[in-house]
């Protein structure tokens, strides 16, 4: 009991307060004894995988009936009193549950978005738009007349390698044009082509542009006896001349590589391929009609993997269109082309140098090669009988361009 000391009771007679006798019970005493209210106990697996210990919790009556300052009320249970294993009876605990839960900011933005979307959805069935429509173009009337325009003279369904039959049936007077008038060519051995199956025609590349492969397909179209159509591989940089890419498609031609050769071959169709690359058509004029190497012989895989035979085929007169005296390379990444020709007529003529002169063409077909009765399909993996045939079909294709060359008394005349 504390001292009375003189001063303290201005009265005299009343009672000094007595707080310890109020404070003898405890209860944060008796809470922080309890062991189930540490979370390190509860770390342990064995007393979690008991299902009665949830029901033994800090009791919150334990606290006694007699008023108590605010730091005297007992703690609540810890939140983890609960088992958090996830797949328990007991399901997750309360900190999943809450981890689970958005905040009330992302709760309130979620539903913003929602509300946002709704608006649309109303807004256009209102308006009479459904999903999947585009909105209403400005004067649709002249849209709607220009898309058929544009359309009148293209099929609606081209094959998987971009050919319209209508676009090519109109292109088909300008190609007849060429072959007979303006270039006035002569093809032989057209019987030597299969009316049907699958075939590979191998031929010199010349001519700057690929003039070379247009004339053999629309000469096959035109005089072969089942008037068959000849799909040719172009070159990349081709594409890289507006319109002309996309216009060699339309008419039948592919790009090169051998994925689609393969395929077009194994829908038994003809493919033109011309093994000396860009090297060919980028021959200057003083080495025109001598065949550069056959690449690394590709041609003869497929035709090897495919069983496809090999068509050696002869092109005279495509070397003069363009006679090229020089080519320029510097300037070949900015332009994506492989060079610049320096001709006679370009770029001193500007424009007008790109046309062609009217030189005499031949196009002689030669004696179908059959390499995969003997070899097979095995032989595809041989690089050195690889380049031997490469090699072989190279031969047979100079000594045809030689005798035509013989034969051959003027450019422009024959």
């Amino acid at each position: 009991m504390a001292t009375k000391i003189l001063g303290d009771d201005p009265f005299g007679d009343a009672p000094a307060p007595k707080p310890e006798p109020k404070v003898e019970a405890k209860p944060e005493a008796k809470v922080e004894a309890q062991p189930e209210a540490k979370p390190e106990a509860k770390k342990e697996p064995k007393p979690r995988a008991k299902p009665a210990e949830p029901k033994v919790a800090a009791p919150p009556v334990a606290a006694p009936p007699v008023a108590a300052p605010p730091v005297a009320e007992p703690a609540p249970p810890p939140a983890k009193a609960r088992p958090e294993t996830p797949g328990s009876a007991y399901g997750p605990s309360i900190d999943a549950r809450d981890a689970s839960r958005p905040s009330p900011r992302i709760a309130d933005d979620l539903r913003g978005i929602q509300d946002a979307v709704k608006h649309r959805l109303a807004t256009r069935d209102a308006t009479g738009e459904h999903a999947g429509e585009r909105q209403s173009l400005p004067l649709e009337f002249l849209w709607r007349r220009w898309q058929k325009i544009a359309m009148r003279d293209r099929s609606d369904v081209v094959d998987e390698f971009g050919r319209d039959p209508h676009v090519a049936a109109r292109v088909d007077p300008i190609l007849s044009f060429l072959y007979k008038s303006y270039f006035r060519v002569e093809a032989s051995g057209l019987g030597h082509i299969p009316d049907e199956g699958r075939a590979l025609i191998v031929a010199n590349h010349s001519g700057t542009l690929p003039y070379d492969g247009a004339m053999i397909m629309h000469a096959v179209r035109s005089e072969h006896a089942a008037h068959r159509d000849v799909r040719p591989l172009v070159e990349d940089f081709v594409f890289h001349f507006p319109y002309l890419g996309t216009l060699m498609n339309r008419i039948g031609g592919v790009r090169a590589c051998p994925e689609n050769a393969a395929r077009l071959l194994e829908k038994d169709q003809l493919v033109a391929v011309f093994p000396e690359g860009i090297k060919g058509i980028g021959k200057l004029f003083r080495d025109r009609y001598q065949l550069q190497r056959f690449g690394r012989g590709g041609f003869i895989k497929l035709a090897l993997k495919t069983d496809a035979p090999i068509i050696p085929t002869a092109v005279v007169g495509a070397e003069e269109i363009h006679p090229m005296l020089r080519k320029l390379t510097w300037l070949t990444r900015t332009i994506g082309v492989p060079y610049i020709p320096i001709t006679p007529t370009f770029p001193a003529l500007g424009p007008l140098g790109m046309l062609p002169l009217p030189s005499k063409w031949y196009i002689v077909f030669g004696e179908p090669l059959y390499f995969n009765a003997e070899y097979g399909k095995e032989g595809a993996n041989d690089r050195i009988l690889v380049n031997r045939l490469a090699e072989q079909v190279r031969i047979k294709i100079q000594d045809m361009l030689d005798v035509v060359l013989n034969k051959r008394q003027s450019v422009f005349f024959g």
